[in-house]
């Protein structure tokens, strides 16, 4: 049995080496990382095609093995995304909200690093790089500890990230993995609070709720998305359908996948049979409301179109499923996101300048969209290189967290011998 405790107070060790070590030098380690991952390629492959055949014999869902699934096209995609974050500016040592006070005290804000990252994840193996990558560059150590049906990939993966620190100088320890999947080893996490700084869970609500309740440690939640556009009487329909059609269908596993439609009424006749046509020729089945039923002239006994149930709005899809429902306006379409949404990524479809204003104002997501597809909820795509995870909670990070969201800062005080009167 791993000895969790032994574990995180070495992280806390050589977080203070990690914290003298210049820009250049983690730069140098990503680089290098990324280059020992590209030539271990194979062997990753490998592994992978391992853990997809025990997950499949485990009964997985779709979305689980699609998640697990590392292919050489994404491989290149994980090392590309890791080059691009070191190719980032670095957040460490950043100054802002500078002044200077009436009696000389000159102050500022300086960025610094969270120190210990606790990283709990289910089935994706991407993670282990991402979070490399960002934890290295924002100067944090991180242990991860990524689920059982990955346990042969992430090994896999390891061994090129401790090499590619090796290679740069920098301690192997400052990126550790769990790599047994006894989940008593997660419990013992959540205790550490004397040595790891924040804990982050990527994976079902389930886990999120596990650790919220058993954790001694700030917890960051979210990556649960049920996902909404609104088409408003406005909304250029011919645009709007190639929008649904990429947020539902262009990667339908993931967590800014479209989930709901909410259609006004007055552009349901077209625009619904419309949304039918197109993607069920792509696979996509839809759970429709009563108006949205009779929008479409079908009873909902029959597939593509079914009758929505009771959950099904309240159900994060991922696969090829796409909830309907038709609304009156805006503010009907608003409510309904408010008591169905979990606050990651929702958006309208409109040519109403006034009507794009209030759903910005009022909708209380982590991502709110106008005329784009939900699937841009991604550190890569918003220009972070990449995100440990999407924050669906108010305080201190909210929607992708990239390097600035794994800083906190000190205030720096300087005076001139300055005594309080």
């Amino acid at each position: 049995m791993l000895d969790v405790s032994a574990i995180a107070k070495r992280a806390k060790e050589v977080s203070r080496v990690l914290a003298q070590a210049d820009q250049a030098r983690r730069d140098e380690a990503l680089f290098k990382i990324a280059d020992q991952i590209w030539l271990s390629r194979e062997d990753i492959l490998a592994a992978n095609r391992v853990d997809v055949e025990g997950g499949k014999a485990l009964g997985l869902k779709p979305a689980m093995i699609d998640r697990l699934t590392l292919t050489e096209q994404r491989i290149a995609g994980i090392v590309n995304d890791l080059r691009s974050v070191a190719n980032l500016p670095d957040p460490v040592g950043e100054v802002f909200e500078t002044s200077v006070l009436p009696n000389g005290l000159k102050i500022h804000k300086q960025r610094v690093p969270l120190g210990v990252l606790a990283v709990i994840y289910e089935s994706r193996p991407n993670v282990t790089v991402d979070v490399t990558g960002l934890a290295l560059k924002s100067g944090n150590c991180a242990i991860l500890r990524g689920g059982s049906e990955t346990i042969l990939t992430n090994r896999a993966l390891a061994g090129p990230i401790y090499a590619g620190l090796e290679l740069s100088g920098l301690p192997r320890d400052v990126i550790q993995l769990i790599d047994q999947p006894d989940r008593s080893l997660v419990t013992d996490m959540l205790l550490q609070e004397q040595y790891i700084d924040m804990v982050i869970p990527r994976g079902g609500a389930g886990l999120h709720e596990f650790c919220k309740k058993n954790s001694r440690i700030p917890v960051i939640t979210g990556g649960i998305g049920i996902c909404h556009l609104f088409i408003d009487a406005t909304a250029n329909l011919d645009a709007a359908l190639k929008v649904v059609e990429n947020a539902k269908v262009q990667r339908p596993t993931v967590c800014n996948a479209l989930d709901t439609i909410l259609v006004h009424q007055s552009v349901a006749g077209p625009f619904l049979p419309a949304v039918v046509e197109r993607l069920s020729q792509l696979g996509v089945t839809f759970r429709a409301d009563s108006q949205a039923l009779a929008a479409l002239n079908v009873d909902g006994s029959e597939a593509p179109v079914l009758a929505a149930g009771p959950e099904d709005f309240d159900t994060e899809w991922l696969s090829l499923v796409l909830g309907m429902k038709v609304v009156g306006g805006l503010d009907e379409a608003m409510a309904h996101i408010a008591q169905h949404s979990t606050a990651h990524s929702d958006g309208i479809l409109t040519q109403d300048e006034a009507n794009a204003n209030r759903f910005i104002r009022e909708v209380d997501s982590a991502a709110v969209y106008v005329n784009a597809s939900t699937r841009f909820t991604d550190g890569a795509q918003l220009g972070l290189g990449a995100e440990v995870a999407i924050s669906t909670q108010r305080l201190h990070a909210r929607g992708p967290m990239g390097l600035r969201e794994l800083t906190t800062f000190k205030w720096v005080i300087q005076g001139d011998y300055h005594t309080r009167p």
